[in-house]
C-alpha cells in the first residue's frame, strides 16, 4: 500500500540557479545539484523542464534528464545552462538519488521571474551569487 512505503524528507540537498560567466566572458547562467550533505550522493537522477504561460501562450520545453553517478559530501556538480528567456517559464527539476541504499526524491520548482540578479544570494559550497531551494 501506498502509506507503507517509507519517503524519506531530502534535507541539505539543494538545486541553484547560479551566475556564471561563459568561455566569451558573457553573462551565463547554470543550474547546479548542491550536496550539503555529510554523505556521498549515489545514482542521482535529475529531470529538468520548463512551462507555463509567455505573452497569453502556453509553452514548454523539451524534458531533459541528467544522470551523475556520484557526488560527493559537501560539493556541487553542474547540471545546465538556463537561457535567460525561460524565467517567464516555471523551471522544474525532479530529483532522485540513494544515500546508504536508502532511495530520494524531489521536486524543485522555480516559480515564473523568481530567478533574478534581485532575489540572487550568496550560494553555498559553489561562492557565486544565484537562487537556491
Amino acid at each position: 500500500m501506498k502509506k507503507d512505503i517509507e519517503q524519506p524528507e531530502v534535507v541539505d540537498v539543494h538545486i541553484a540557479i547560479v551566475q556564471d560567466t561563459n568561455e566569451l566572458g558573457g553573462k551565463e547562467w547554470t543550474a547546479y545539484l548542491i550536496n550539503n550533505k555529510n554523505e556521498l550522493l549515489e545514482g542521482v537522477l535529475i529531470t529538468t523542464r520548463g512551462y507555463g504561460e509567455i505573452k497569453g501562450e502556453q509553452r514548454k520545453t523539451a524534458t531533459f534528464r541528467h544522470s551523475l553517478e556520484e557526488v560527493e559530501p559537501k560539493s556541487y556538480k553542474k547540471i545546465e545552462p538556463i537561457p535567460e528567456e525561460l524565467f517567464a517559464l516555471s523551471n522544474e527539476f525532479w530529483l532522485s538519488f540513494y544515500v546508504n541504499k536508502k532511495m530520494y526524491d524531489k521536486k524543485f520548482i522555480f516559480l515564473p521571474e523568481s530567478i533574478s540578479e534581485f532575489n540572487s544570494i550568496q550560494i553555498p559550497l559553489v561562492k557565486k551569487y544565484g537562487v537556491m531551494i
